[in-house]
């Protein structure tokens, strides 16, 4: 049959056992913490996926307006080089007529 444990006995794992609560409360508040590290970092990088969101958004109207901005100056450009075609081709006629006529 089990013999009964002494007082020192007793209060020696009274004390081992405190000792293990303590350890283990440590390493759960430990535990608790990382976890709240984790949800705050989770939401941030929620924030950010939905702010880079935006930039990508925002980049791609940007660059629409961007082309279209260059386009224009594109038609401009050839709008110009039409009239001074059509510039020359009319004084190279009109030079011929008079010479001819002249």
């Amino acid at each position: 049959m089990d013999s009964p444990i002494s007082r020192a006995e007793h209060e020696e794992f009274k004390a081992r056992l405190q000792e293990e609560n303590e350890r283990q409360n440590k390493r759960l508040e430990i535990l608790e913490e990382n976890t709240k590290q984790i949800g705050s970092l989770t939401v941030s990088v929620e924030k950010l996926a939905q702010s880079i969101e935006l930039m990508v958004k925002e980049q791609e109207s940007q660059g629409k307006r961007l082309q279209q901005l260059e386009s224009r100056d594109g038609e401009k450009w050839r709008s110009v080089i039409a009239y001074a075609i059509t510039a020359i081709v009319s004084a190279a006629i009109g030079f011929i007529i008079r010479q001819l006529g002249g």
